[in-house]
């Protein structure tokens, strides 16, 4: 095992931890799932590899698929229900009969309704619905059963769904049961000595290895040995209506549902839906051929690839998908939004592009600070410059703007608010710009976090000079105005009020913990970059007026309408600057203290971001490898689709978590999509129809600054091709921006 003894980051001036209980993980190449699909306007029931080539099933016959597009063989053109790959060849199901495809060549076998086929001992067995039948010289002859029928009568004379060589023996899967073949007796009684088959209607039949699983509408059932054991919700299995089974490449099992595909390996299961990955959630039949899954739905196919990956090449993705798909602008960082009447997608200008920025100003400089790569030294000037230019550009000392739109240019200007109210949009002094004012502790949050990596991590010579003045001004404006953003109107903006008056109203109440943590936050990191005494006198008066002890239970856990998960990123911004900085052992003790009861009420949502911080500032266990996990499940298609999880089996809360805020478990970016920190690992059901195009800055500051740390060790592979993508300038998202330019 490797254990976490690792130079503390030199950056991190104070309150370093003397121990690390963690155990850091490597990022080593794992496989990563690219989705496809290939729509279709009637439902594939089957699938077979063939000869290299998948075939499917449908009511129009015999098809294959031909780059992205499924096409028909006109062999045949008979209705298909089912495919079956043995050997050399392609046995077909139609509703008239059986027959046998190989070499373009196509063999009728038998007429009448067919169910399966499968080999055993070397020689090919069919299923009808009441008869068994073996091939002999290209013909089927029915196998007559011998003896008295067995006690379990009603089951060897119910129709037979499904047949499979098992532990060199013959099952047949019945609609009421299952039975073997012993010679030519139908046998009930020696199937299992222990458990039973579970109740609901059985739909296919798999044998791998020790185990012959059985799909049911509730839950799988297994046979080892002579023992029944079943896996539904309670075992993880994300969903119990399953319809079919498949064998994957990696010694995995792939079970269809009537709402999505589930893998099972290594005892995880992997839920796929969603038309993230899939046409239609009805899936009838999966084939594998390599590190690609086909699954036939009632919408069509969908295709599964598993590409070899390390996590600093999807970084490098996703880096490279920030200028190909046009969410840089300005050194600022934005999501896309689909526009119906141009049939494109535009940038979203939005109510907080410099907050959202920071967390990619953050990435760039913990990349840097690890790589010395000067891109991402040139990536986190330009953000640094971006969000500086907010403060710049208006007209009040110390006051940062929210987002800054150029007239005319194309995208999508945010038109909301504060409270419901209408978006304050003011004219720069230039004319060519406007700035988004009534600017909230959310962006001042941002501001000091990035600003101090940046000043620590990055900037040399009046770099640095520009980011303590840009720390500075703005905690200089909260000091002189009272604790508060003073807008255009002189009056305090809606959310960014740090005052006494503001936490004893009952308006404000309810946001003493996490806006005490957040002015303390800055005054004490104004104080440690600017040396400015100003500011630690500010810091000791909200100590004095009692600031510190609101910390402690800043997280509020009920009642619900309190509980605003969002604000958790911005606790964490607060926390990791003030516990780096603060010196003091009783204000630490409250802050820590504040800092581990935040973390365990997070934990269970094993977001690798929240785990890092909380592992840096501690040098506690900050399970790691679920964080890691979480970044390798993150898809590469930044699309947010529309993703539902409440119908799930398998939502219990895990062993060793509590859900002190609501919630149950965590659900895979697999499972929900690509997220920034403000979103929730608990949302069950949520995503946006395939209408946005997500940021992935948020990816790329837990990658980096789990890199920085040493909770993630570096790929030990030199192959360049896992560790970087192949350049690409080809254009897929929003056009560029073409609009002024303040820095020409």
């Amino acid at each position: 095992m490797l254990l976490a003894f690792i130079i503390v980051p030199q950056f991190l001036l104070t309150g370093e931890p003397e121990r690390t209980f963690w155990r850091p993980v490597r990022d080593e190449v794992y496989l990563q799932e690219v989705g496809a699909q290939a729509p279709t306007s009637e439902p594939i029931v089957t699938l077979a590899m063939h000869e290299g080539v998948l075939y499917a099933g449908s009511k129009d016959g015999l098809l294959r698929l031909n780059g992205r597009a499924l096409e028909k063989v006109p062999v045949c053109k008979a209705a298909v229900k089912r495919l079956k790959r043995i050997g050399a060849d392609l046995w077909v199901f139609t509703d008239t009969g059986l027959a046998r495809y190989r070499n373009g060549e196509w063999t009728p076998v038998a007429e009448g309704k067919f169910m399966d086929v499968c080999e055993h001992r070397g020689e090919i067995y069919a299923a009808a619905e009441r008869g068994v039948y073996r091939l002999v010289d290209g013909l089927l002859q029915e196998i007559h059963f011998a003896g008295p029928p067995p006690p379990a009568t009603s089951v060897h004379l119910s129709p037979i769904i499904r047949i499979a060589s098992h532990a060199e023996t013959l099952y047949l899967l019945c609609e009421n049961g299952l039975l073997l073949l012993d010679g030519s007796v139908l046998n009930a009684e020696d199937v299992a000595d222990w458990g039973e088959l579970a109740h609901g209607k059985p739909r296919d039949l798999l044998s791998q290895g020790e185990r012959l699983y059985i799909a049911t509408g509730r839950g799988l059932n297994v046979l080892r040995g002579m023992a029944f054991s079943h896996l539904t919700g309670k075992e993880g299995l994300c969903y119990e209506d399953t319809t079919c089974l498949a064998e994957g490449f990696d010694g995995d099992i792939w079970t269809g549902t009537s709402r999505g595909a589930i893998r099972m390996t290594g005892g995880e299961f992997h839920y796929f839906a969603g038309k993230r990955w899939l046409p239609d959630d009805a899936v009838n039949a999966i084939a594998c051929d390599g590190h690609t899954v086909y699954i036939a739905t009632d919408g069509g196919l969908g295709i599964i690839e598993y590409q070899p990956y390390t996590l600093q090449k999807k970084a490098a993705f996703y880096e490279q998908h920030l200028e190909t798909w046009g969410q840089k602008r300005l050194g600022f960082v934005h999501i896309l939004l689909w526009d119906n009447k141009e049939e494109a997608w535009i940038r979203e200008v939005s109510d907080n592009d410099a907050g959202w920025t920071c967390d990619y100003l953050a990435a760039m400089c913990f990349k840097y600070a690890v790589t010395r790569d000067e891109t991402a030294r040139k990536n986190a000037v330009e953000a640094f410059r971006a969000i500086k230019w907010c403060e710049e550009i208006t007209p009040i000392p110390g006051f940062p703007a929210r987002s800054i739109w150029a007239k005319g240019e194309p995208g999508h200007k945010a038109q909301h608010g504060s409270g419901g109210l209408p978006a304050e949009w003011h004219e720069a002094a230039d004319t060519r710009f406007e700035w988004k004012g009534d600017t909230s502790s959310d962006e001042t949050d941002a501001h000091f976090f990035a600003a101090a990596i940046f000043h620590d991590l990055v900037a040399e010579g009046p770099e640095k000079d520009r980011a303590k003045e840009h720390i500075a001004r703005i905690a200089g404006h909260i000091v002189d105005n009272g604790w508060v953003l003073r807008d255009m109107d002189g009056q305090p903006t809606r959310w960014a009020r740090w005052d006494p008056a503001y936490f004893d109203s009952p308006g404000g109440a309810y946001a003493r913990g996490l806006n005490g943590l957040g002015v303390l936050s800055y005054m004490r990191t104004a104080a440690a970059i600017t040396g400015d005494p100003k500011f630690e006198d500010a810091y000791r008066r909200l100590i004095d007026m009692g600031y510190a002890e609101y910390v402690l239970r800043q997280k509020h856990t009920f009642p619900p309408n309190m509980i605003t998960r969002f604000d958790d990123r911005l606790a964490f911004f607060l926390y990791y600057n003030l516990l780096r900085y603060e010196t003091d052992p009783r204000l630490r003790s409250i802050y820590r203290r504040s800092l581990d009861r935040s973390w365990e009420v997070k934990r269970i949502e094993q977001t690798p971001w929240f785990n890092f911080i909380y592992g840096a500032l501690t040098g506690n266990d900050c399970e790691v490898l679920p964080a890691v996990r979480h970044l390798r499940e993150w898809p590469l298609d930044l699309v947010s689709y529309s993703f539902a999880n409440k119908h799930r089996a398998d939502l219990a809360t895990p062993p060793g978590y509590t859900a002190y805020a609501g919630g149950s478990r965590a659900i895979s970016p697999r499972e929900r999509g690509p997220m920034r920190w403000s979103d929730c690992t608990l949302e069950l059901n949520g995503g946006a129809g395939g209408r946005v195009v997500e940021d992935p800055s948020s990816f790329l500051d837990a990658y980096w600054m789990g890199r920085y740390y040493g909770f993630i060790l570096p790929p030990d592979t030199t192959d360049e091709k896992l560790l970087a993508v192949e350049p690409d300038t080809t254009l897929r998202g929003a056009a560029p921006y073409i609009g002024p330019n303040p820095w020409l």
